[in-house]
């Protein structure tokens, strides 16, 4: 998490009318609801994210996979826990403190996920949920699920994968299932949310970003973004105790343009800078502890234009805190994009009630 900020119409969005009066920041925090909010998230500004691909093996090989796209597919693993202990202490050197464990599949490598637990305590690992991750290490899992299981064995060649995740991580406080919606799974979502809110598990949206030159049957047009939007915006009505989302996640992650063309990418691949914020201190490691920063993304080789994916969002809009703070509902939605942020990634948090239920547009967009 990074604070440090720098038409058409379509169903589901409000903009905000412009008015003569300009907002004081202390204005905007009399409100005894915001300023609480405001003050919880605020703790968290210590955040300070790099991701660490610790393995290129994988259990499954699913269609427009962002890993086995790029260069660092090739990397060569370096399977030491002494040598993943010592890039972490030099992490913590450098001011990094929270890690995200990515890859192919990071539970094939208990070990080393176990390692940079212990070096770094504040973090999220990004697993397939199809093999459990042992306890001991703490951080929260990212259990990615895309779709129902006839769509897990069509696009990713696994059967009954949903009731093998849920068998893994039931009840287990780590666990947020993430559900990716493709232009094909959409509906699916209904069947899905009511078998995990049923396991009461709870659940995060993310949208597929096709990896670049991806023109395959996942990518999302104009009219599935929209339904998606709508979807979303519903399903939050229906499972507000299982969902960790808001109506302006909805809105920042199914608008048509991406999330570099809204907000402006932090990330090193599209960000030249390195004087402060992700372009200073963001890496992406591969599996042999080295790292590029012309490819340093949250998510590497996903096509920029089309980046609409939770990760990329956690950091680049939570970033723009000072383009939202010009509106008392602009605020709310960047507070409830922040919280539904920090409950999907950080142990021990706990989402409130969205503040604003209102769909909002983004800073300098009158609509979708």
């Amino acid at each position: 998490m990074y604070v440090s900020d720098e038409s058409r119409s379509s169903a589901g969005e409000k903009s905000i009318e412009k008015s003569q009066k300009k907002w004081k920041f202390s204005e905007i925090l009399s409100d005894p609801a915001v300023k609480e909010r405001w003050e919880k998230v605020r703790k968290y500004f210590f955040l300070r994210e790099s991701t660490y691909d610790v393995t290129g093996r994988c259990n499954i090989r699913c269609e427009g996979c962002y890993y086995y796209e790029g260069e660092k597919q090739f990397a060569e693993e370096n399977r030491d826990p002494e040598a993943w202990r010592s890039l972490m202490k030099a992490e913590k050197e450098r001011g990094i403190t929270f890690v995200v464990l990515a890859g192919a599949e990071p539970a094939l490598v208990p070990e080393l996920c176990r390692v940079c637990y212990e070096e770094m305590p504040l973090g999220t690992i990004a697993s397939n949920g199809l093999k459990q991750i042992p306890a001991d290490t703490g951080y929260k899992i990212h259990i990615s699920v895309w779709g129902n299981d006839s769509s897990s064995l069509r696009v990713r060649g696994a059967d009954n994968m949903l009731i093998r995740q849920i068998r893994n991580y039931k009840d287990d406080p780590r666990a947020v299932f993430v559900y990716t919606f493709t232009r094909q799974n959409m509906d699916e979502i209904h069947e899905v949310m009511e078998i995990l809110a049923a396991e009461n598990c709870k659940v995060t949206f993310n949208m597929f970003s096709a990896p670049v030159g991806y023109s395959g049957y996942l990518r999302h047009t104009p009219e599935s973004l929209l339904y998606c939007r709508e979807t979303m915006l519903s399903l939050l009505r229906k499972y507000p105790d299982h969902l960790l989302y808001s109506p302006y996640n909805a809105v920042a992650h199914t608008h048509r343009l991406g999330l570099h063309d809204l907000y402006g990418c932090s990330y090193p691949r599209m960000n030249p800078s390195t004087d402060l914020g992700l372009g200073r201190s963001f890496r992406q490691y591969r599996s042999d502890l080295g790292w590029d920063r012309a490819a340093a993304c949250c998510v590497p080789d996903t096509d920029c234009p089309d980046c609409r994916h939770y990760a990329s969002g956690s950091a680049v809009v939570t970033a723009r805190l000072f383009r939202h703070a010009d509106d008392p509902l602009r605020f709310r939605s960047w507070l409830d994009y922040t919280d539904t942020y920090l409950a999907v990634w950080v142990m021990g948090y706990e989402k409130g009630e969205n503040l604003c239920e209102e769909p909002i547009a983004p800073p300098g967009q009158d609509a979708a």
